[in-house]
């Protein structure tokens, strides 16, 4: 309790591996009230699945790829000299979790403006040195320099700002420390309007039929994938499509609409991954240069960085 009070600049009560801000964070957008919600709807509905065990193994290994860590070992080579970790935007805390595992050592927090952090207080509470917090991750409480390994994965572009969650995120950070950051990346010119569209239209739609709209991608995709045809399609510069050879279904789902299929998952994973892309009124993308921009405006030097379809990720230190 003594060490978590140290690292907070407000005034904080804990109740077994629960931290509560006596000071209510402040006005929440629309938008963010909105994000909020549908993270809260999505991770309940996940951690219901069966095979939801297939979603954290996946992405652990994708954070170790997103972050350059050869192997899980190398991970923890990285987190043993770490005391105080969080993980942003934790969902379930399944990283968290991993995090607090590989180093024991540490006092490791997640935290998630969603109902998720209270699902992720009930199922880690035999996991000593890890807590949770139910926040605005651009407004943490934590005080500047105290944490050692920040990490906001595949989270910040869901805030109100990301420009202003990652300086809050990277004020945070310590001399010592690193700051792991994801964000997603500009795609083809007809997949972003199509993007655009839905950020500008999810507050009026409800819900379930969100839901019922993610099950409509994922059955898309799921048919396009089984066709098993590949193309070669040609450069269109002007709508961003880059040339070469295309299964159909990565083809669509890179340039005109995200319709999300992995055989390997079951369907409502599936549907899960489509409805957390298109319910979310915040989910900005970003360039190579705007992502890297946000680290030198925060006096960040790149330590790190990881280049794909979807995403850019780095690691930043002081």
């Amino acid at each position: 309790m003594e060490n978590l009070n140290q690292i907070f600049d407000v005034f904080i009560q804990v109740k077994d591996n629960f931290i509560h801000k006596v000071e209510e964070d402040g006005f929440i957008a629309s938008n963010q009230d909105q994000t909020k919600a549908i993270f809260s709807d999505k991770w309940t509905e996940v951690e219901r699945m069966e095979d939801v065990s297939e979603l954290y193994s996946f992405q652990r290994d994708w954070f170790l790829n997103l972050y350059g860590f050869e192997n899980e070992s190398a991970l923890k080579t990285f987190l043993a000299d770490k005391e105080y970790i969080i993980d942003t935007g934790c969902g379930l805390g399944y990283k968290a979790a991993w995090f607090a595992e590989l180093a024991p050592h540490a006092t490791v927090i997640g935290i998630d403006i969603s109902d998720a952090a209270i699902l992720a207080a009930k199922n880690y509470k035999h996991i000593s040195n890890l807590f949770f917090l139910k926040s605005d991750i651009a407004e943490t409480g934590l005080k500047k320099g105290s944490i050692d390994f920040v990490v906001c994965d595949q989270v910040i572009m869901h805030t109100e700002s990301p420009e202003l969650t990652f300086k809050h995120l990277s004020e945070l950070t310590s001399m010592k420390g690193q700051f792991a950051c994801y964000v997603y990346r500009k795609k083809a010119l007809p997949r972003e309007l199509v993007d655009d569209y839905f950020r500008s239209q999810t507050l009026e739609i409800p819900n379930n039929k969100m839901w019922e709209f993610s099950e409509q991608l994922t059955v898309l995709g799921k048919t396009l994938s089984e066709l098993k045809v590949s193309f070669i399609s040609p450069d269109i510069p002007l709508l961003g499509i880059k040339g070469g050879e295309y299964d159909i279904q990565r083809f669509i789902y890179w340039n005109f609409l995200k319709c999300f299929w992995k055989d390997e998952w079951s369907f409502d994973l599936n549907k899960s991954t489509n409805y957390d892309w298109y319910a979310p009124s915040n989910a900005k993308r970003f360039s190579l240069q705007e992502f890297l921009n946000m680290g030198k405006e925060n006096n960040m030097k790149l330590e790190f960085l990881h280049d794909e379809e979807a995403c850019y990720s780095g690691r930043f230190s002081k």
